[in-house]
């Protein structure tokens, strides 16, 4: 009899949509917060802790071939010895012992039988959850969404280089306010961006190998002349962990917190650009490059819809809205520790997972978009009375007593083609010369530093990319 749908897991059956849907562009995570990546990494942590027995002199010295069969016991764990993992915890109902169990065995014929009591020694479960979880949020921000958020400042960097003298009509509550340039408001959001990834690239992780209820309590107690803080200290910088000096039996979760809601912000300066640029495609301020293949409506043919950053604003709200429970949940628990976090870091990868969808389906629109010149201009020049600023500072610089009234009673609720403007110049109470270099002054040119600014954003974020 053939399988029902809810009996065959596969991209149409899975519940998550980053697992079906989406699976082709989220994989590359999977390698790090799957259920068969976590027991990886739990198995490489303890091999690593039993390594640091050998090396240390806790227990017998191991050979050569014996430190290499340990470094690879993780990297050459299979699915079917994951899925015995899967089984035993079954029975035990415990996750970490049942992964100790397997890990106990792949050692039993082997010339490392003599140490199997010597695996998980002095150890409390969340002594290896606690690595793993910060090794595997370590290893997927810096290996697969750091480089994808990068691919999007190089985009801002590069553009607001070639466009930062073109000008565009810059608006304030969503009315015309004084024309900007396309590069400097791509500026904007790259050393925003730029400065939040320096921040994640900052963040230090921490590490907890202490024992039960975080004192060391078996291990100092089974070899009282070795000083274990000083072990787990080396141990856990050995995997790019600071230490955690005193904790319960958990490592109190400040760390993740910080680290993930640096995601957060960066992913709140993404929500803002993938706006700003569904506004601009909506004001043809930008065009939309149209692929024959595509469809963007199932009854209007003519549509090109900016479904790339409609997309991406929805997915980094969910990320988000995961990250920010996260930082409510994680530093809350009961007495030396609960088990309510551990469901809640299973989700990990999904809040990282629904931001680098987000990342990828940003660039995606990013590389669709162009410039409309013709458009940017008629906008820029249909209403000459954004130039009022200029004429205001003028008039203070001559100090005409309450300039900025005098224009505003001139200029707020009028409109004035290039013509109407000239005339409003030749009407205003300053020397010849101001008037002329008034006159003088047109929409496309108004744009003050933009391109010197632009030229320093690029600055800053290569010197401190070095």
């Amino acid at each position: 009899m053939p399988k029902s749908p809810s009996e065959t897991l596969s991209e149409l059956t899975t519940i998550s949509p980053l697992d079906g849907r989406y699976r082709s562009q989220t994989q590359q995570l999977a390698e790090y917060f799957s259920e068969y990546a976590l027991i990886k990494t739990r198995v490489a942590v303890e091999a690593q802790f039993l390594l640091l027995l050998s090396q240390k002199g806790v227990i017998r010295s191991f050979t050569d071939d014996e430190e290499e069969r340990l470094t690879r016991l993780a990297p050459n764990l299979t699915l079917a010895d994951a899925q015995k993992v899967k089984e035993l915890e079954e029975k035990t109902q415990h996750d970490v012992k049942a992964m100790e169990l397997v890990f106990r065995s792949l050692l039993q014929d082997t010339s490392l039988k003599d140490v199997l009591e010597m695996v998980h020694f002095g150890l409390t479960s969340e002594d290896i959850n606690n690595i793993a979880s910060r090794l595997m949020l370590k290893r997927a921000a810096e290996q697969v969404c750091i480089p994808s958020l990068q691919e999007i400042l190089s985009y801002l960097t590069t553009h607001a280089a070639a466009y930062k003298s073109l000008p565009m009509l810059g608006r304030t509550h969503g009315q015309p306010a004084i024309p900007t340039t396309v590069g400097k408001e791509l500026a904007v959001f790259a050393l925003r961006l730029h400065n939040e990834l320096q921040t994640l690239k900052e963040q230090q992780l921490t590490g907890k190998l202490a024992g039960a209820i975080g004192n060391y309590s078996a291990l100092s107690f089974a070899y009282p002349n070795f000083n274990w803080p000083e072990l787990a200290e080396g141990f856990l910088s050995s995997l790019g962990l600071t230490q955690s000096i005193a904790t319960t039996q958990i490592n109190t979760y400040e760390d993740i917190v910080s680290y993930l809601q640096c995601f957060s912000r960066i992913n709140a300066i993404l929500i803002d650009l993938d706006q700003d640029m569904w506004r601009y495609i909506s004001d043809e301020y930008f065009v939309q490059e149209v692929k024959k293949e595509e469809v963007g409506s199932s009854t209007m043919p003519q549509k090109v819809n900016p479904i790339k950053f409609e997309n991406s604003e929805g997915n980094l709200g969910l990320a988000n809205s995961l990250i920010e429970y996260m930082a409510r949940k994680l530093p809350i628990s009961r007495l030396q520790r609960d088990l309510s976090d551990s469901t809640v870091l299973r989700n990990l990868g999904t809040a990282l997972a629904y931001g680098y969808l987000a990342y990828k389906a940003t660039l995606d629109g990013l590389n669709r978009v162009t410039p409309n010149e013709s458009v940017l201009r008629e906008a820029l020049t249909e209403d000459w009375v954004i130039l009022s600023e200029a004429a205001q500072t003028l008039l203070r610089k001559e100090s005409v007593p309450n300039a900025y009234d005098h224009i505003k009673q001139l200029s707020r609720g009028k409109h004035l083609d290039k013509k109407g403007w000239q005339t409003f110049v030749e009407g205003l109470p300053v020397s010849v010369g101001t008037k002329i270099t008034l006159a003088g002054l047109t929409p496309e040119t108004y744009i003050g530093l933009a391109a010197e600014i632009v030229d320093n954003v690029i600055d800053i974020i290569e010197t401190e990319k070095l």
